[in-house]
């Protein structure tokens, strides 16, 4: 965000890592124009606009987010916010933005600054950037659910490690005891990179999936299928395909394949083709606000896909 900002603004510029850590700075004198992200740990996007506007704080703020679905945008400017720029920024969008609220004046004569990382003296934190391409690539794939259900869909933020397999199948255990899943299973391939994306829908989430889709006849196991192969296809491809947008590659994704119904956590990873040792692994939880609908999308990046990954990272930084 700061690397997007004009070269020739006169701004003072303050970091925080949450809302929590932004009302302070903004309580401080330092945050008259505020860059909010919407999810974050501690204090969301949300509660801190709710703040800001319940106690009055002197502050102009631009919403900066993945999460595009309509509802979103409508919400932040209930809020309060001015305006809403969607990640990953567009240096000239955000100028002529800046400029038309009076923020900023545009010299024709410069250029938008670019950052390199050797200015910023900042090692890359290969997990945090990739969380950022994921962060985007959800919310693209949030925007077609939330349209396709004409309702809204809660965005968490993405949880990405580098694990060994079997701790990952532990971690899902621990997590998820007690519920059960139909899990869609999609390959995809391309750049040096490859991988799996495993979408885990909750079995107790059918009935008000079939609602909001207005389904008619009788929610058995055939449509169930239908139901789930449905939600595959928007929120495991659209990621995918925002993931490769974002490192200028093209994925070739496999046809989704069917796991199981009624699968538990502790032999779902087994149903996988997965045959590497250690994955650098997304989790993404989706959920429909107001209705029992939620999924997991796991997607899980092969051990030998990982330094080309990270050449894709390191040009985007730079």
């Amino acid at each position: 965000m700061a690397a997007s900002l004009p070269e020739d603004w006169d701004v003072e510029i303050s970091f925080a890592e949450n809302g929590q850590e932004a009302l302070e700075l903004i309580k401080e004198g330092k945050g008259n124009t505020l860059f909010l992200d919407l999810n974050m740990p501690v204090m969301d996007g949300y509660e801190t606009l709710s703040y800001i506007h319940q106690h009055n704080l002197d502050c102009m703020t631009i919403v900066v987010s993945g999460d595009i679905q309509p509802e979103a945008h409508a919400r932040v400017k209930k809020l309060g916010a001015i305006d809403f720029i969607k990640k990953p920024v567009d240096c000239g969008k955000l100028a002529s933005l800046l400029d038309n609220y009076g923020l900023y004046r545009r010299n024709e004569d410069l250029t938008s600054q670019v950052f390199t990382q050797e200015e910023s003296h900042a090692p890359i934190d290969y997990r945090e950037c990739m969380q950022e391409v994921v962060n985007v690539a959800m919310g693209q794939a949030a925007d077609l659910l939330a349209r396709l259900l004409n309702a809204f869909v809660k965005l968490p933020i993405p949880n990405v490690n580098l694990i060994d397999f079997g701790e990952l199948e532990m971690a899902l255990s621990a997590a998820n005891q007690g519920h059960t899943y139909t899990a869609v299973c999609q390959g995809f391939i391309g750049g040096g990179i490859s991988g799996e994306a495993l979408l885990l829908f909750n079995d107790a989430s059918y009935t008000d999936m079939a609602n909001l889709l207005n389904y008619q006849g009788d929610v058995d196991a055939t449509a169930e299928l239908e139901l789930v192969m449905e939600c595959a296809s928007i929120l495991g491809g659209a990621c995918i395909n925002g993931i490769a947008e974002q490192l200028n590659i093209m994925f070739s994704q496999s046809h989704p394949q069917v796991l199981g119904q009624n699968l538990s956590h502790n032999n779902l990873l087994h149903k996988s083709n997965a045959q590497w040792k250690q994955t650098l692994a997304v989790e993404i939880l989706y959920e429909i606000e107001n209705h029992n609908i939620s999924c997991d999308l796991l997607l899980l990046f092969t051990e030998d896909s990982l330094d080309k990954l990270y050449q894709r990272l390191d040009y985007m930084m730079n």
